[in-house]
Parts: C-alpha cells; sequence; structure tokens
C-alpha cells in the first residue's frame, strides 16, 4: 500500500510540474483539462492492472503490457519536460538569491523567457512522446527483411548460395493483431529459403499461448525443413505453477505443439543437412545464459556425434552463450544463430551510421551480424515484442543469411 501511495504522490506532482507548462503557454483551460483527463486514465489504469487486474507472474499478460506501455509514454513526455522546466527554475532561484545577497538590479525569468523555455520543453518531449504511441500502434509489427552474404573458405561446394531464414522470439502471448502476424508469416514464406531455423521463445509463459496462432505458424515452409530450439520462456519459469508436474506438461505440451507445426526441435543434438555427397552440421542446443538465466544448453553433447571438420551452424537463443562458451569451443563454430534480446525494442539505427540500443550495455552482442576468431553470429532483433507492448526504430526482423564459397585469390 505504501508504494502506490509513493507513486500517486511522485506521478501526480510530476504531472502538476508538466501542467504549469500548458498554462504559460496558452491561456485556453481546455488544455489542460485534457492533459489532466489523459494522465489520470494511465495512472489509474496502471493501478489497477497491477493490483487487482489479472494473473501474476514476471511477464506482463497483453492488459498489463499496454498499462505499462502507457504509463513509460506519459512518464517520458512528463520527465523530458521537466528536466527543461526545472534547469529554468534552478537558474532563476540562484540568480534570484545572487541579486538579493549582492543588489543587483538585473531582472530574471521573465514571462516571455519562460513562455519560450516551456514550448521547447513541450516540443521536444513530444518526439519520444509520439514514437512510444507509434511503437505501439505501428512499430511493433513493422517487419523487416535484413538480408546478409557470408563468406567461408570451407563452406561445402554444394552449400554455396544456400540460403536462411531465420525468425526468433516470438512471443506468441503478446500477439493482439491476427491481420499483421498473417502478414508477417506469409513474409517469411515470400523469402523461399532452402531451410527455415526459429532460434527460441514460442511463448511468453504457456503453451496455450501459442495454440491460437499454431495452424497459422504451421503454414511457414522451406523446402529443406523447419528447425527449432528453446529459449528461455519457453520453459515456464516466470509464472507461478500450482505443482511441478504442471510446469513439466507445460513443456512438453509446446515440443508437442511444435512437431505437429512441423518443426523439428534440436533439443542438445545435430541433424545433418546434405546436398549431394556435401554435408554441414546444424546443431541446436537448450537455453544458455549468463547471469540468473536458465543454463539447460550442453553443446558438448550436441555436438559429441559430428565431426571437427564438418561444416557447423549452431542455434542457441542466448548470445552469450556464443560470447561465454562458443567462441572459445575446440571445435569451430563457423555460424552461431541467436535472439534473446530483442535489441531492447528501443534504439536508433540508421544503416551504415549508427546502431545504438541501451541493451548494449548488458549484450556487447546484441543485434545483426558480428564476428569474432573467424566465427561469426547473427542476433536476431526478433519478430515478437514482450513488456513494453510496441517497437521504436528496432523493428521485428525476419533475416535471411545465404552462404557463400569465398573465391580463391
Amino acid at each position: 500500500m505504501i508504494r502506490w501511495f509513493i507513486f500517486v504522490v511522485g506521478y501526480v506532482a510530476l504531472s502538476f510540474y508538466v501542467l504549469q507548462a500548458l498554462k504559460t503557454i496558452t491561456k485556453q483551460p481546455w488544455w489542460s483539462w485534457i492533459y489532466i483527463a489523459i494522465s489520470l486514465v494511465v495512472m489509474l489504469n496502471f493501478i489497477y492492472q497491477f493490483s487487482i487486474g489479472e494473473e501474476t507472474g514476471r511477464v506482463l499478460s497483453i492488459s498489463k503490457s499496454y498499462a505499462f506501455g502507457f504509463l513509460l509514454t506519459m512518464l517520458t513526455f512528463n520527465i523530458i519536460t521537466i528536466i527543461f522546466l526545472f534547469s529554468e527554475d534552478m537558474y532563476r532561484f540562484i540568480s534570484g538569491v545572487y541579486q538579493k545577497m549582492y543588489g543587483e538590479g538585473k531582472e530574471f525569468g521573465l514571462p516571455a523567457r519562460r513562455r519560450f523555455l516551456s514550448l521547447l520543453a513541450l516540443g521536444v518531449a513530444a518526439i519520444p512522446f509520439g514514437a512510444l504511441l507509434y511503437g505501439m500502434y505501428k512499430g511493433k509489427y513493422n517487419f523487416k527483411v535484413l538480408r546478409y552474404n557470408l563468406e567461408f573458405d570451407d563452406l561445402p561446394d554444394s552449400f554455396d548460395g544456400y540460403q536462411i531464414t531465420q525468425i526468433s522470439d516470438i512471443h506468441s502471448g503478446s500477439f493482439d493483431d491476427r491481420k499483421m502476424i498473417e502478414y508477417g508469416v506469409d513474409l517469411i514464406n515470400k523469402q523461399k529459403s532452402d531451410i527455415l531455423l526459429f532460434t527460441g521463445d514460442m511463448v511468453n509463459n504457456m503453451t496455450s499461448e501459442m495454440e491460437p496462432w499454431a495452424e497459422l505458424f504451421s503454414t511457414l515452409e522451406a523446402k529443406d525443413g523447419k528447425f527449432s530450439v528453446l529459449g528461455n520462456h519457453d520453459y515456464g519459469d516466470y509464472i507461478p505453477w500450482e505443482t511441478e508436474e504442471l510446469k513439466h506438461q507445460n513443456l512438453e505440451d509446446l515440443k508437442v505443439l511444435q512437431k505437429q507445426m512441423g518443426f523439428d526441435l534440436l533439443l542438445n543434438e545435430h541433424r545433418y543437412l546434405q546436398k549431394g555427397d556435401d554435408k554441414i552440421a546444424l546443431v541446436g542446443v537448450e537455453n544458455w545464459g549468463k547471469g540468473g538465466f536458465k543454463k539447460a544448453g550442453d553443446l558438448k553433447k550436441a555436438a559429441s556425434q559430428i565431426k571437427e571438420n564438418d561444416f557447423k551452424i549452431l542455434m542457441s537463443h542466448d548470445p552469450s552463450h556464443w560470447e561465454m562458451e562458443v567462441i572459445k569451443d575446440a571445435y569451430h563454430y563457423h555460424l552461431t544463430l541467436s535472439g534473446h534480446t530483442h535489441g531492447m525494442q528501443f534504439g536508433i539505427e540508421i544503416p551504415g551510421w549508427i546502431k545504438w540500443s541501451p541493451v548494449k550495455w548488458r549484450y556487447p552482442y546484441w543485434a545483426g551480424i558480428y564476428k569474432e576468431m573467424g566465427q561469426f553470429i547473427n542476433v536476431n532483433r526478433g519478430f515478437g515484442f514482450l513488456g513494453y507492448p510496441g517497437r521504436v526504430g528496432i523493428w521485428p526482423e525476419i533475416t535471411v543469411i545465404t552462404l557463400k564459397k569465398k573465391a580463391l585469390t
């Protein structure tokens, strides 16, 4: 109860401060009333969803996600506005003290100056405010096809030009627009790749989240098959279960459902992809993540029946596995495919110029292609979304990778 009291007091104080900026720039009271109404609705909805709303657990439901998203949008608007206004108020306060102490006759804090700063503050704050709303309305389904050509000295000749489509982090429990998901699935199929690889997190918590979408995702196709691995969310670790048996059964049900959808789920095991006399090893591990994430992945077990000189593609959900274990392994894994980070669903990307997201402070390898010790990794930005029900700057991704035999020089 105390935490809600602190939250309400803090939120109201921020909103009241911003309200003064609105009153400074216009004499029309209806702007203030609109702002007050929106602020109250956002606050009350957040309190309702997170106090007496449905379901518990560390992963947000759709309704809780939107409550959080709208609160985040309002707080961002308020805080940016206050940064401008508070700096001006501090300047006026210090100047006033100086004037009183030293008897200077200089005028500070003119109304015109205050109005200009209020306009500037609200204008700047409106940019992330609009971006966050766009991210919830459109950005989360702004699917992008990203293409890469990767060259290898030892790629088997028959696989020169072999095309892989990778998707990751479906998070079906967050979906709220069937038409857009159908568009995304159709876009995957339009790539007409040789193989489709899914690198984990099909659900947020429970197998039942995927059941309404299973028939649609069953239409995904690739001539050499569809393969998958598990991500950290697939184990059901983020909600309470009445018994361990129910939690275990949920995971088993997900494995069965993936099979029914046509995916060959690799659980610390491998498959060989064959073209004529040539072959490459496809290795799939269960989730392995640094920190508090599940470490069910067993790279040694998964590769126990392949040869050291095989060309290898590894599917491992969390890129920290590549960083901590894979690139240091005795075996050379030519290409690793991961996901997990979502690119934090927020950042700035201008190809060839800038690629930034706060998630880089936790994951050095957080989106796109990286190369270390002669080994590549692609970190997919994710097909779905989680928590904040949107994406800003880091769009949902369908990766298409073409393997190329490096020409002799």
